[in-house]
This record gives C-alpha cells, structure tokens and sequence, in this order.
C-alpha cells in the first residue's frame, strides 16, 4: 500500500491511499479511492443516472477554433434557445447588411434627392432600403419596391443577397431539421432499473440489471455493454483514476442482443475472466467502484441510431436479491407492470463467499469426492484379490 501525495487525484485533496500493484488491489481495499485530509469522502459519480457524462472540459487549446471548423455539428449540438437566437441573428444581420449597401447605392446616386427614383423605386430612406432586403431575399415581393435594369450594381446586390438568403435558408433548415431528428429523446422512453443485484443464476454468481422500453415502437438491433470503472495504480506507481474493464455480457454467445419488446434482465457471470470474481459481500460494502450500463441500438421509425446510458456504484448493487416478476399471462396476452419493475426482494441462500471462494471450495469437494472414491475402489479390488486368493487355497486342499 503506497501513501502519496497524488496530483491528478479526481477528489479534492491531498493525501491518497492507493494499492501500489494490481496483485494487493482486491475488491476488499480502497482500490485507488481518494481520501480527503482523513474525510470519508470518494470520487464523484463517472456517468449520472440519467446517462449525463460528468465531465468537464478544461484549458482547451483553439476551443471556439475547433468547434467553429466544425459548424454544422456545432450547431446541431447546442441547445434551443442558442440555435434560435444563431437563427435569428443570421438573418437580421442580413437583411441589415444589404439594406445598408442598398441605401449607399440610391444615396450615391442622388435617388432620395431626385423622387421618383430611377435606381429603385419605393427606397424612400434607409428603412424603406431595409424592408426592400427583407424582401427581396424572402422572396416576399410586395411590387411597390423594385430594382431597375438602369443600376447594374443594385442588380448585382440583388443576385448576391438572393445566392447568400438559399445558403442561409439551407443550412438553417437543415440545421433544425437534423436536430429535431435527433433520437436523443428517445432515450426518455428507455429505463434501466435503479439498483442492480447479485445473485445465483443456475447455480453461478451473477450480477445483474433490468432494462425496459416503454414505447411499443421497437428499439432494432438493440445490443448492450457494461464497464467496470475504478482506480488503479501501475506497478511502476503510474495512477490512473478511471480505468474502464469489459463486463461480459453474453458477447460470445449473443445473448448481449435484446428483443427488447419486454423489459429484460441482463446478465454478466461472475467468472474467472470477470474483474469481479474476487467480490464478496463484505467487499461490494466496503469498495467504491462504478459500473457503466450502456443501450444501443436503431430507433425503428428513423433508423438513426440510439445511446441510453446509466450507472451503478457500488453501494446500489443490492447482494443476495432478485428482482420481482413484472411480466403476467392475461388471457390472449402478455401485460407488463411496471409499478414492480425498480422492485427486489432478498434471497436468503444467496451465499456471502466471492466467485472465486465459490469455485475453490467446489473444487476442493471435487477432490475429496474423487478422493475417497479412488479409495473405495482400491479397497473394492483388495477385497476381490483375498477372495481370489482364499478360493485357490480351498482349491489346492481339495485336491490333495
């Protein structure tokens, strides 16, 4: 165990207590976990429940550079009220832009001195030059103010402002139409259970989590992912406070793609290969790890592709507890309750041991099974060779 005064620690503070290798840090010790000045504080929520990631950006080089190299997503990812106001500002400042050239070309060429104009007819002063851009580049076109073939430059301001009102047009629309099709609200209509619990499932320890879609429009290709995040320090002292670890979740056997019709229970198997096969319950009380949940997949009526995101720590993972049935046969059909879908309840039996406690102590009654059955075949055959032995003997007295 290293004692260190930890720079990059994502808690506040100066002292930390992190395991020096990855052989000392088992699931039964601070695992990285950053202490305060003796507080029992620990780091922060990764990903929020609602699937937000808690992280913020900072000293980014180029920031409004790189985000304005990329405009289109730029606008697409910020919200409502800014892309509207963007919305609106682009046009007033248009129209402003060449009402003001459209005012310098008729007040260059004496039109407000000299009525009616021969430039253009109606631009009676610069609001009268404004409502004329306004106009001409919405293609609204009341008929009392025009552009005569006798000023090339006004003619030339007409064909440049009607080009700059489609790009503008174009992009705005597009703009708000990528973002109202967006399947981020989606996401509001997909739920992760609240708590997560370990328990056996057919005999092995399993961790596992509830998911459900409450449209019936169907979520195609729905897959999903699972990570273990918590701290870790290298052997070289190298400290990395998130390092993210795979959960199997049926990857391999596919069972990681749902039919997501009715809310599903998924599955990852406590085994060797699982970054939670040393876990017992005294561990899980006592550690501070993250496991991130993740839902992907197609929204059926845009085929455009869905995230939904959630988080346990450790504290909401309920050990020895099953989660309550939520699916009834009602005559013809199935119904779905979801007043019990967050709902547990405990299982007793549920053994306290770890994975690999479990497994060790099923392979040690393994071997004393496969033990006292070698023996009671040796004493099988010993007792065989005596009758043997005895019969000759009886045989050899017999004929003599």
């Amino acid at each position: 165990m290293a004692i260190l005064f930890n720079r990059y620690s994502i808690v506040s503070g100066a002292l930390a207590v992190v395991p020096s290798t990855r052989e000392q840090r088992g699931m039964n010790n601070y695992n990285g976990k950053v202490l305060t000045r003796g507080s029992n504080q620990i780091r922060s929520r990764f990903v929020k429940k609602n699937g937000q990631c808690n992280v913020v950006f900072t000293n980014m080089e180029e920031r409004r550079q790189r985000y304005l190299a990329d405009i289109f997503t730029t606008c697409v990812d910020i919200r409502w009220r800014y892309l509207f106001s963007i919305f609106s500002i682009s046009f007033l400042l248009s129209w402003l832009l060449f009402g003001i050239i459209f005012y310098s070309v008729s007040l260059a060429h004496g039109d407000f001195e000299n009525l009616p104009t021969q430039k253009g007819d109606g631009l009676l002063g610069f609001v009268g030059a404004l409502l004329f851009s306004m106009e001409t580049q919405t293609t609204i076109g009341y008929g009392w103010r025009c552009v005569t073939e006798e000023c090339p430059v006004a003619v030339i301001t007409v064909v440049v402002q009607s080009i700059i009102g489609c790009i503008i047009d174009s992009f705005m629309i597009g703009t708000i139409m990528a973002k109202m099709a967006r399947p981020k609200k989606r996401n509001q209509t997909l739920m992760f259970s609240k708590n997560a619990v370990i328990a056996l499932r057919d005999s092995k320890l399993c961790l596992m989590w509830r998911v459900g879609n409450l449209r019936k429009s169907h979520i195609v290709e729905a897959h999903v992912r699972a990570q273990l995040i918590r701290s870790y320090v290298t052997e070289e002292g190298e400290f990395i406070p998130l390092e993210q670890m795979d959960l199997n979740v049926g990857y391999d056997e596919g069972t990681d793609r749902l039919f997501l019709v009715s809310p599903l229970v998924v599955i990852h198997e406590i085994d060797k290969d699982s970054p939670l096969y040393t876990l017992s319950k005294a561990d899980l009380e006592a550690d501070d790890f993250e496991i991130v949940v993740i839902l992907e997949g197609m929204v059926e009526a845009t085929a455009m592709t869905t995230q939904f995101r959630s988080s346990y720590l450790a504290r909401e993972i309920f050990w020895g507890h099953r989660f309550e049935p939520v699916i009834f046969e009602d005559r013809e059909r199935y119904k779905v309750d979801y007043a019990r879908f967050h709902k547990t309840y405990e299982v007793p039996s549920t053994p306290h041991l770890s994975a690999k406690e479990l497994d060790e102590a099923a392979s040690r009654a393994s071997s004393a099974g496969a033990f006292c059955y070698e023996n009671e075949v040796a004493l099988s055959c010993g007792e065989e060779e005596e009758d043997i032995f005895d019969s000759s003997q009886i045989h050899k007295v017999t004929v003599t």
